[in-house]
């Protein structure tokens, strides 16, 4: 049953003539964060204000920034089911929190510096909320800030004191981060223009040359190909007819592993994922992430399987529970859920009717705290 109510005035005012100018902060910690962000950037700005997005990574002093990078990358490639423990003893309440957050605080000068005019600052990782939530709660950032929750679960890391509203993709994800002790509200998620369903349009194929037959499973690690995509590889062959396409990304000893997998067919990097997406019969991702917002809005069924542990883990139940990704826990239930993305339609899958990030922003909002 509601609890509470509480109405929040608008955190960004656009007037005309005036023209407001928004900070955005993201951490390349692999790419969801960054192309959030430059989403938010090219919708506010149609709206009409100033963006500027700032990397988290260059704002550490002394390289810190891209040394956490470094590892963060390596961490994913060598053992990326180990991620989720290293996460969580840094959460608020766990041994490393505080010698964590100081580190974090090394960047909160070049924090100050890039958000110093702003009428308002977004954050899209929880590195970066955690810091112009500080500056707020400190008096040092006086105008509103803003955390876009990337993912569909939410640690306790993404909600900070001090950040006056969290927008979630999906109520699952809002629910976690008022329990949290957040104001949060459902906003529409964000994906790149032409990313969404076009009933009749028709991609090239984009493996015409590589003679691919029959139906077609794209796999997906996101952005630095993390996860077990040899296996998820081997188990699609195992239990069904499709054909695993996968996204090596940046990673090429994978792609070269799987080059001689029989049946397999590994692509390195690549810039047509959409059309890769339009043209296969199902995504197969293990994180939740950005890319699984995308293929959710291109129409082609979704599916988790063999999640990374920790974020990708706590993702891939929300997106289950919300009804939007089902996660094949098991190789029977990774059969049962390609037979059913064979024979399914193609529609926007992505959560529809919330308000955009602008009516949010300039509008206001009714929040309902969650028992």
């Amino acid at each position: 049953m509601p609890i509470d109510s509480e109405r929040l005035g608008p955190l960004l005012h656009l007037r005309p003539g005036a023209t407001p100018r928004v900070a955005i902060i993201s951490a390349s910690y692999g790419a969801g964060h960054s192309s959030a962000s430059r989403e938010i950037s090219r919708t506010l700005t149609r709206a009409g204000c100033a963006t500027e997005i700032f990397d988290f990574v260059d704002l550490m002093p002394w390289r810190i920034g891209g040394g956490l990078k470094a590892g963060y990358t390596l961490q994913l490639r060598v053992s990326p089911d180990s991620w989720g423990s290293t996460m969580s003893v840094v959460m608020p309440g766990r041994p490393l929190h505080r010698p964590f957050h100081q580190l974090l605080r090394l960047s909160t000068r070049h924090v100050t510096e890039a958000v110093r005019g702003a009428d308002l600052v977004i954050s899209t990782h929880p590195f970066s909320s955690q810091i112009v939530g500080r500056l707020r709660t400190t008096g040092r950032l006086t105008v509103p800030a803003v955390t876009y929750l990337t993912d569909a679960a939410v640690p306790a890391l993404w909600i900070a004191p001090g950040i006056n509203l969290n927008l979630a993709i999906h109520e699952v994800a809002a629910r976690e981060a008022r329990l949290l002790g957040g104001h949060a509200a459902v906003v529409q998620a964000l994906v790149p223009p032409g990313a969404a369903y076009v009933p009749g349009q028709v991609y090239p194929d984009p493996l015409a040359g590589l003679h691919v037959n029959g139906p077609r499973a794209l796999v997906t690690g996101g952005s630095l190909g993390a996860g077990a995509l040899e296996q998820t590889a081997r188990d699609i062959l195992a239990c069904s007819d499709m054909t695993p396409v996968v996204l090596c990304a940046t990673d090429h000893r994978l792609k070269r592993r799987l080059d001689r997998i029989p049946g397999v067919v590994a692509l390195g990097w690549r810039t047509d994922v959409r059309a890769l997406m339009a043209t296969s019969d199902c995504v197969v991702q293990n994180a939740g992430g950005f890319t699984s917002l995308e293929a959710l809005a291109s129409g082609t069924p979704v599916i988790t399987y063999r999640s990374i542990s920790g974020h990708g883990a706590a993702n891939s139940a929300n997106l289950d529970r919300a009804g939007l990704i089902p996660w094949a826990r098991d190789e029977r239930e990774l059969a049962k859920h390609l037979v059913v993305a064979a024979d399914s339609p193609r529609f926007n899958r992505l959560a529809l009717g919330f308000p955009d990030i602008v009516q949010l922003l300039t509008g206001g909002f009714e929040e309902t705290a969650v028992a």
